[in-house]
């Protein structure tokens, strides 16, 4: 179990959920290192909120997410319904049947490349086709860190990158993938292109006793569940899915927090209005039925708009991506979920999802929007205040719910964030009698100037924050989206951008591939209670993280 951890069980619906998990768990498992000595502190984060352990049959401790994910046939590419952990040839059950036997064998899909030199490089894979895998000390918890020499860093190439399984470097749980088989990922026919079709898979016995199954196996083994999370496409027929899977926990779990991520690609394509039609309904009749049935709701998407009308894709001045890659929109994505879900992740004095959602909720409104500066705009020789002060009383985040430009927005509550950033820049570095800049320079610790900031921006505002020290990781197969005048610890190296307003909510990370930090992370959700018939909650990611919701406003 997971130790006095509240736990959270992931729902993962959908193909490009599947890529921005396949980016969340990464980052999770590139953060699971514990100090082998004893004094040293364990990190801010608990990982068994997320991850569960286990045993496999030939007794080797496991260590695997708490995921439930759906998808649809053709999606897994190489990677095995069943995983690999638990896998041994030697236990199968003898064919009984004593007459003829005829063999269909379907040749498997061949193994992405990066793949195949990550399984080389774990070394865990034993000559007797048995997958063996670290030991956990004392039966919970990530496994230590250790001191061997760090390998070469493998970096899948982009166009090798077809499927979210082709870079998901995590192993799952048997009971993690649940495959609809009734309709095609590839192709032009057979696809779940409709919200209704999506409503209607989980109204058959056979998927909606699976999904029911394998909830009660990971909610069973709780010693405190505090609520589920949804990773849910919006676009195409998944919108559905979701919406009867969070129908579906709140009938069976009542009092449990469900905090849904609607999740959308990038910028669509102009030229195909049928489609483009879909993908409106869809979205548009997701988010009503879903924000019926979870505690908060926040769709995540950069691309400009959610409506027909294309916008350009959202800009960060310090990262290049391809928004028609779902690999690198996703990467983005998760690492503002990353930030986004600290507060019910932290190891001491957690926020519950319950919590969160009834702070941000506004009269029952439970759509929220969510932004992020990517990073935030700190130079070596500044402090936190120093960089709060030059920001001024612009606004400081980027939208990352494709819900339009929000200004002009009340606010009603936030939740910020702020991650990665050392002690030593926390406050003022001034020598006694020097005149102060602005009050921030008079706090006496980080957490003080986050909240003065806060207090001054938006003095009506209900803001909750948190200042970690622990960064956000992002490793191979992270792909190469930061400038090259970023430092290897996320630092701005030539100075703050001439946009600072667009970089006060930011996240930092390194230009340097092999081990990137993302130090600084802002994120924010606030409900915006225009769109959709509720208003719109922002979630911002950079070195601060907030989530906030809003009176009213022409959002």
């Amino acid at each position: 179990m997971a130790g006095g951890a509240r736990e959270v069980l992931t729902l993962q619906l959908g193909h490009f959920a599947g890529f921005v998990g396949a980016h969340w768990w990464n980052q999770q498992d590139a953060a699971l290192c514990r100090p082998t000595d004893a004094k040293e502190p364990l990190g801010e984060l608990c990982p068994d909120v997320l991850y569960r352990t286990g045993r496999t049959l030939h007794g080797q401790e496991t260590y695997t997410p708490r995921l439930i994910l759906m998808d649809l046939k053709g999606s897994l590419s190489s990677l095995k319904q069943e995983g690999g952990l638990y896998r041994d040839k030697q236990l199968d059950a003898a064919i009984a049947w004593q007459g003829k036997l005829t063999t269909h064998k379907e040749e498997p899909y061949p193994k992405n490349p990066y793949l195949q030199d990550l399984l080389s490089a774990e070394g865990v894979l034993s000559s007797d086709g048995i997958w063996r895998v670290k030991s956990i000390p004392n039966g919970r918890g990530p496994p230590p860190c250790t001191t061997a020499a760090t390998l070469k860093p493998l970096i899948p190439a982009e166009g090798s990158i077809r499927v979210w399984s082709d870079f998901l470097r995590v192993h799952l749980h048997p009971r993690s993938i649940c495959m609809i088989q009734k309709y095609n990922h590839d192709g032009e026919a057979g696809r779940l292109e409709a919200f209704g079709q999506g409503e209607s898979i989980l109204k058959e016995p056979k998927y909606l006793e699976e999904l029911e199954d394998r909830l009660h196996f990971y909610v069973e083994e709780c010693d405190y569940l505090q609520g589920f999370q949804i990773l849910c496409d919006l676009h195409d027929g998944f919108s559905g899915v979701g919406a009867k899977a969070a129908e579906l926990l709140q009938d069976e779990y009542s009092g449990r927090g469900i905090i849904t991520w609607g999740l959308l690609p990038g910028p669509y394509c102009l030229g195909e209005p049928q489609k483009n039609i879909y993908r409106l309904l869809n979205t548009a009749f997701g988010l009503v039925n879903l924000s019926a049935h979870s505690s908060l709701v926040c769709p995540l998407s950069l691309g400009g708009s959610l409506g027909l009308r294309q916008e350009p894709p959202v800009n960060f001045p310090y990262l290049r991506y391809d928004a028609a890659l779902p690999f690198h929109c996703s990467a983005i994505l998760a690492t503002a979920l990353d930030t986004v879900t600290v507060p019910y992740r932290l190891r001491s004095s957690p926020v519950s999802m319950v919590h969160l959602a009834n702070m941000l909720n506004f009269s029952g409104k439970k759509v929220v929007m969510a932004g992020a500066t990517i990073p935030f705009p700190l130079v070596p020789s500044q402090t936190l205040p120093d960089t709060l002060m030059q920001l001024g009383g612009a606004t400081p985040w980027t939208p990352l719910s494709a819900c339009g430009d929000p200004s002009g927005t009340r606010c009603f509550a936030q939740s910020v964030v702020l991650r990665g950033l050392d002690r030593a820049c926390h406050t003022s570095q001034l020598t006694p009698g020097t005149p102060l800049p602005s009050p921030l320079h008079a706090c006496a610790t980080g957490e003080e100037v986050l909240a003065q900031y806060l207090q001054q921006q938006q003095p009506r505002v209900r803001s909750s924050s948190h200042l970690l020290l622990t960064p956000c990781k992002v490793v191979p197969p992270y792909p190469h989206l930061f400038s090259s005048s970023l430092s290897q610890q996320g630092l701005v190296l030539d100075g703050p951008s001439t946009g600072a307003g667009l970089l006060f909510l930011s996240l930092r990370s390194s230009g340097e591939h092999p081990c990137a930090w993302c130090p600084l992370l802002l994120f924010i959700l606030e409900p915006d209670p225009g769109r959709f018939g509720q208003r719109a909650c922002q979630t911002r990611p950079a070195a601060l993280g907030q989530l906030h919701g809003c009176r009213g406003g022409t959002g």
